[in-house]
This record gives structure tokens, sequence and C-alpha cells, in this order.
């Protein structure tokens, strides 16, 4: 995760990051995500970034705030859960740009062979209830099994009570 502070800290691309490294764009996805990086993929990218590989490297999982280093590029809790919300929004979009793409060809497909039923409004109407399950849960609409209810549940198998 540190990486992927420090890769948009500076306004890069992941591809960007793989030209000016050397790693592969997997590689770097695979950093951001949270894996172990080996000590060449640490060398590599400490020189893009101009630190040094124990300041890279940091803690061993890279994505936890360090108090007593005071690290300038530890990933803070907010800053987890930030990324976290921002991947649950691009899914969403993503989501929406397929229905928006795919729907219309279901329909000239449906318009081209059998334009005397309409089948694809049931594809558009059944796709589009779970995109806007979708949006609602991305956008707290809905809090259904979101993190209160998971608390609550863990509070229960443990036998505690609220």
């Amino acid at each position: 995760m540190i990486v992927k502070k420090l890769r948009l800290q500076r306004g890069w691309s992941q591809e960007q990051l793989s030209q000016l490294s050397g790693l592969s764009i997997r590689t770097i996805q695979r950093l951001e995500k949270g894996q172990t990086p080996g000590l060449e993929s640490l060398k590599s990218l400490a020189a893009v970034f101009e630190l040094s590989v124990t300041d890279l490297q940091g803690d061993t999982n890279m994505t936890t705030y360090d108090i007593d280093k005071k690290s300038a590029h530890a990933i803070s809790l907010e800053e987890q859960l930030a990324f976290s919300r921002v991947r649950k929004i691009k899914g969403f979009y993503a989501h929406l740009i397929q229905y928006s793409v795919i729907i219309p060809v279901l329909f000239g497909i449906n318009l081209f062979t059998n334009p005397s039923y309409i089948w694809a409004i049931w594809p558009m109407l059944g796709w589009g209830i779970g995109l806007a399950v979708h949006g609602l849960r991305v956008f707290g609409v809905i809090k259904l099994f979101g993190p209160e209810w998971e608390k609550r549940q863990v509070e229960k198998q443990l036998g505690r009570k609220l």
C-alpha cells in the first residue's frame, strides 16, 4: 500500500511506475495490494522513489502506521479506508459502464433478430435492479451486512453482550 501512496503522490499511473522501475505492471499491482516485495523489487522502487530500501520497506506488511518512526510514507487507517472506498466506487462505475454498453447492444440484437417481441427489457430490468442495489451499497444508502452488523455478529459469536 505504501507503493500506491507514493505513486499517487507523484501522480503516476501503474504503467508509468512500471516503466520507470523496470517491474511488470502485475508486480506493481501485487505490491499495491500488500504482497511482500522481493529485494530486487524493493531496490528498483527505492531508486524510483529516491528512498532507501529500509524507508520503503518500513513495516513488513507496509500497511500500518508506525507511531514511533512517524514515517511520512506510512499508510494510516483513514487512508486505507479511503483507498477501499475509492476501489468500491470505481467498481460501481465500471459496472455502470458495462451496463450502459451491453444493454443497447442487446436491444440492437433484439430489434435485428425479432422486432415483434422485445425480450431485451428483461435483462435490462434484472441487471438494472442489481446495478441500483450496487450503487446504493457503494454510496452508503443500504448498510445491510455492513461494519455494524459484522461487529454485532462477532460479539455474538464471542458470547459478549453489546
